[in-house]
């Protein structure tokens, strides 16, 4: 299929869906020729950003079982990517999914069981993998600059955090079951990525210890008395992500907003992640510690630190890398940090050339499993809970 056109069709076109614009290359390889979303005025939206031309419906079984239709992207909300990715793939059609891959660890074993059987193949949308930082840790870990890694620490700052998850429905359990899942999933699998194993057992800690209260679950940011004073009211994006609007500080919210978890991972590893929700900055923090010296990033200045040990000052960084020297504001018009534009391409190529998943199934089942029992545990004061191996019918 290699001198064929991809043509795409895209299930859920809102919010993330509009990554469907780095899919879309009319003088390239691939269009994204169709989309299913129940709201009429997103399919109309959706012609004004990605193709004019395309095909649209409100019943995604219709756009999947189309003969025109090649490959989908599942880029809904979590608790509908399940069903979704099991239909297309039982329709022979290769899928992009958003992260988390499902909400527990039986509904990705039953997504890979189903890519498998159909021959279908199925690619995690981990956009993480592709930021600058976090090629330039893996490329120093790979070259062997820090000996074995022994110990990770990731620290994630969401800032804005209730913009983004508490004034619509990822503040909600049984939208979102864990942020563990759907902020942290990113993290989890970043630490899998770069040390080359899985999490063995997992603890953790949480609460909501910010965010939720006694405010009624339909009153909306606009129309709030407090809407001058609220130090999380959202009026910024109304036009984009119009469910983005209730007060976060309602009764329904019952997503822990600060969690601090520890993992073993399968090679002995030890491992923290803290995730907390309130922050003033927006921030990602990894450090990678090995026999051999430490790496660690810092997001704000776009910069990675190597140490090594014995050698040069221990209070100065052997090495420094600058990932803004040749950036500019290129990136900033690509999409996370010119991720998405390389997650469009990695999936063109797989289903044309044949190419196995850049980010496979394996890695989203191993980060939901990881962090749902994360979310378990710390549901039940902090017990020690054992992560289930890959079922036998996929390798690792």
């Amino acid at each position: 299929m290699s001198d064929t056109q991809l043509r795409i069709g895209i299930i859920g076109i809102n919010g993330r869906g509009r990554i469907s614009r780095f899919f879309h290359q009319p003088d390239g390889r691939a269009i994204v020729a169709g989309a299913a979303d129940l709201n009429q005025q997103f399919l109309e939206d959706f012609k004004g950003y990605c193709n004019p031309d395309a095909f649209t419906t409100n019943d995604y079984k219709e756009l999947i079982h189309r003969d025109d239709i090649d490959a989908i992207l599942v880029t809904t909300p979590d608790w509908l990517h399940e069903d979704q990715v099991v239909d297309c793939l039982n329709a022979g059609k290769p899928v992009y999914c958003e992260k988390p891959m499902a909400l527990t660890i039986d509904g990705c074993d039953r997504m890979m069981e189903a890519s498998i059987n159909n021959n279908a193949k199925l690619m995690i949308g981990f956009n993480m993998r592709y930021y600058k930082f976090v090629l330039a840790i893996k490329e120093l870990v790979d070259a062997g600059e820090i000996g074995d890694i022994k110990a990770v620490w990731i620290r994630h700052f969401v800032g804005m955090g209730s913009r983004y998850y508490y004034h619509d429905w990822h503040g909600v359990k049984r939208c979102t079951r864990s942020l563990l899942l759907q902020k942290g999933s990113h993290d989890i699998d970043v630490m899998h990525y770069i040390t080359g194993s899985y999490t063995k057992r997992v603890a953790a800690f949480g609460g909501l210890d910010h965010f939720g209260g006694d405010k009624p679950n339909d009153l909306k940011c606009p129309d709030c008395p407090d809407k001058a004073t609220c130090p999380d009211v959202n009026l910024v994006e109304e036009d984009k992500k119009p469910d983005r609007k209730y007060c976060a500080y309602r009764k329904e919210i019952d997503i822990e907003d600060n969690m601090v978890c520890m993992f073993e991972l399968e090679n002995g590893i030890k491992a923290t992640y803290n995730e907390c929700h309130f922050s003033p900055d927006y921030q990602r923090n990894f450090t990678f510690i090995g026999t051999k010296g430490r790496i660690e990033n810092n997001e704000l200045e776009n910069k990675v630190y190597l140490w090594k040990r014995g050698e040069g000052n221990a209070m100065k960084p052997d090495r420094v890398i600058d990932l803004a020297a040749d950036e500019g504001d290129r990136l900033a018009e690509t999409g996370h940090g010119g991720s998405d534009q390389g997650i469009a391409d990695a999936f063109i190529s797989m289903v044309l050339d044949g190419k196995e998943p850049p980010v496979p199934m394996q890695a989203g089942r191993m980060s939901v499993a990881a962090g749902m029992l994360a979310q378990e545990s710390l549901e039940q004061g902090g017990v020690v809970k054992e992560v289930p191996p890959l079922p036998h019918f996929v390798g690792v």
